[in-house]
């Protein structure tokens, strides 16, 4: 079983990279230790900030950074980033369109006990809302590192949510991503009875539900939606025309996630039934 957490697979390929790229800035908000990021902030010091408990002016220095050149990698709890900072990220990153990239860490309910203050099943729908902020959920540590290379090519905003466990490995390290368009981790190259969407470490679990249906003689294909933003509507559309129906599986809410543009999308262009599986929340 794999026990390479995603965060760690970021950190190697970042210390990889600044090797010979230094302007590869990693910065944080007191939080090293879970973000994985201790090994290049002792390696490479003149290449870190630690801003400490300041997340609003994690994003701002970074955005400051990136018109100087920097390659500005920001690393926080994904609850806090995606609230605590949000202005910060949508003026001064998107609408500034400057070359950040946001870490969100331990994602979803990862947190568990601390309860919903740290929780963040919000922030797909609040970054794909903002103009030019793009936004990636890896399904695992080879799709994490192939993310990561292709994102220090560019210099376009972007939000990556990683988990705080391991993820199971669905892939191998001649896995290389077409940046922006799904990777199908179960194909059927026929008729499907039912095809699974899923993002982050909800693909694997998607992908197990899908075999044991194959048992039982269901055809079953599973899309790992790792690009939330630009949503890969090509994708969804081919499937949904090859299906009978389309289940949705996300840690995140049911409003404004994965679901919730899949459903957008099918209804646009291809009507099919949609099944969402996610954080349900009570409507007051």
């Amino acid at each position: 079983m794999n026990k390479i957490t995603n965060r760690q697979t970021i950190c190697k390929t970042l210390m990889e990279a600044a090797k010979t790229d230094k302007e590869i800035i990693v910065l944080c908000s007191d939080s090293r230790g879970s973000a994985s990021m201790t090994p290049f902030a002792k390696e490479y010091p003149e290449q870190f900030i630690e801003v400490g408990i300041a997340e609003q002016n994690l994003v701002s220095v970074s955005a400051g950074l990136a018109p100087c050149g920097k390659k500005a990698f920001v690393f926080s709890p994904a609850s806090f980033l995606s609230t605590r900072s949000y202005e910060q990220a949508k003026i001064d990153v998107a609408y500034s369109d400057t070359n950040v990239k946001l870490v969100g860490i331990s994602g979803g309910i990862s947190y568990g006990a601390l309860g919903m203050s740290h929780h963040s099943c919000q922030d797909i729908a609040a970054f794909t809302a903002l103009p030019d902020m793009r936004v990636y959920l890896p399904s695992d540590r080879y799709q994490t590192a192939s993310l990561v290379k292709e994102l220090l090519k560019d210099k376009k905003p972007a939000y990556i949510r990683v988990s705080r466990s391991a993820s199971t490995d669905l892939y191998d390290e001649k896995m290389k991503i077409t940046l922006d368009k799904a990777k199908i981790a179960k194909k059927e190259d026929g008729r499907c009875d039912v095809c699974f969407v899923a993002c982050g470490e909800m693909v694997a679990y998607a992908v197990r539900v899908a075999e044991e249906l194959e048992k039982e003689g269901v055809k079953t294909a599973v899309v790992d939606m790792y690009c939330l933003k630009p949503f890969d509507r090509g994708t969804v559309i081919a499937y949904a025309k090859k299906s009978k129906c389309m289940i949705t599986v996300e840690e995140h809410s049911v409003y404004g996630g994965l679901g919730s543009l899949v459903a957008q999308t099918t209804a646009d262009e291809w009507p099919i039934r949609v099944k969402q599986i996610g954080h349900s929340s009570a409507v007051v």
